[in-house]
């Protein structure tokens, strides 16, 4: 199995660079971290080539120079997702925390969280409110890895979603934290950078700290 040669962590839709740092500090592998932000979202001006999550993506492909594991929180899952079927070649592991991963999730109960986004970032791109990706067909293509984080109080996306996406993908492992939330990879950072490196097999093993690359 190929080994990463980055780490990439893709955030939710907030677009909050930090919020896989707590899980980047706990990790042991000494392979360089990368964690970037959308356009549009947070505090990273918007880029009007960008007008749904494919575009995000070949953003983020645009940006990788060799094989890269991918650490995506929500909305980020999709666009791992995109990029690792644009471009097998290019992503090693997948680690996909409470997304749809591009399964429709009309059908699992899960919250609408679309209406609170809006109030809390009215600058939101239109295009990423009314995005309805599903990739639920092209699923079985994924012939990686895939760590699945799921937490067992999350509305948004319900235990069901990680199920079916354990079921749908070839390779995946799926984990639950009875009592978790949608921000499980925040406020259970030890756990799961424990579970990540294990994920990296033989990538993972005690090093001094990993160079650490912000893209805003």
């Amino acid at each position: 199995m190929t080994s990463p040669e980055k780490i990439v962590f893709l955030p939710g839709a907030s677009g909050n660079t930090h919020f896989w740092e707590p899980v980047a500090d706990h990790l042991n592998t000494p392979i360089a971290r990368q964690h970037l932000g959308w356009p549009g979202f947070g505090q990273t001006p918007a880029n009007p080539d960008i007008t749904c999550l494919e575009d995000l993506a070949q953003g983020v492909i645009a940006q990788l120079e060799g094989p890269v594991a991918l650490i995506a929180q929500s909305m980020g899952g999709v666009v791992a997702v995109h990029i690792a079927l644009s471009r097998p070649e290019l992503v090693t592991h997948l680690i996909l925390s409470v997304t749809s991963g591009g399964l429709d999730l009309s059908g699992f109960g899960a919250a609408d969280w679309r209406t609170e986004l809006e109030a809390e970032q009215p600058d939101v791109p239109r295009w990423f409110l009314d995005d309805r990706t599903d990739l639920s067909e092209r699923l079985h293509q994924l012939q990686l890895p895939v760590l699945l984080l799921w937490g067992g109080a999350d509305p948004i996306s319900p235990v069901a979603v990680g199920e079916q996406l354990a079921q749908l993908l070839p390779d995946a492992r799926l984990h639950v934290f009875p009592q978790a939330g949608h921000d499980l990879g925040l406020r259970h950072a030890a756990a799961v950078a424990k579970l990540i490196d294990e994920h990296l097999g033989d990538c993972a093993r005690t090093a001094h700290p990993a160079p650490r690359l912000t893209n805003p």
